[in-house]
């Protein structure tokens, strides 16, 4: 018999958003609607290791792969519009 799954908090993000960060929101939602990792893996139709890497921060993910289980686990990624000649303290 499986293990019950623990819904894990949401993460609260008061920087950049970091590979760790967005791993912990993934691995928040998946938790959350009580999908255990394997059964993630082939509803978003990614590789359970994939997924695994995905929730630790791993480097390296493609980012359409990163995208498809964002958008299938009904995560929004937003980019805020800038304006031209705005600012530049990150140059």
């Amino acid at each position: 018999m499986a293990r019950p799954l623990t819904p894990l908090p949401t993460p609260q993000q008061s920087g950049a958003l970091t590979p760790e960060l967005l791993g912990q929101f993934i691995r928040a939602k998946r938790t959350q609607s009580g999908l255990r990792i394997d059964d993630a893996a082939t509803l978003l139709g990614v590789a359970k290791d994939t997924l695994s890497k995905l929730e630790r921060g791993h480097h390296g993910a493609q980012l359409g792969t990163l995208l498809q289980v964002l958008n299938g686990l009904g995560i929004a990624l937003k980019v805020e519009p800038w304006t031209e000649g705005g600012d530049d303290d990150w140059v």
